[in-house]
């Protein structure tokens, strides 16, 4: 097998697109304070993207992890 075929063998991922605290609070019909107290609290998992770690971004399966978890 040559090395094309294996990279065509493998299965292409996209990558994800993160969200912002912005668009979970739009998501979420509340405010972005809401999104910070629920990352603050522990109940929202985020991803710190930035050097210094000031960049919050959330995947789209902890955001819908944490709305089933705040639904039920």
């Amino acid at each position: 097998m040559t090395n094309k075929q294996k990279t065509e063998a493998l299965p292409q991922r996209k990558p994800r697109a993160l969200l912002t605290v912005k668009d979970v609070a739009v998501l979420d019909a509340c405010s972005e304070k809401t999104v910070r107290r629920a990352i603050a609290a522990g109940l929202l998992e985020v991803v710190r993207i930035d050097p210094g770690g000031r960049l919050l971004r959330i995947d789209p399966a902890a955001h819908a992890a944490y709305r089933a978890s705040s639904n039920s």
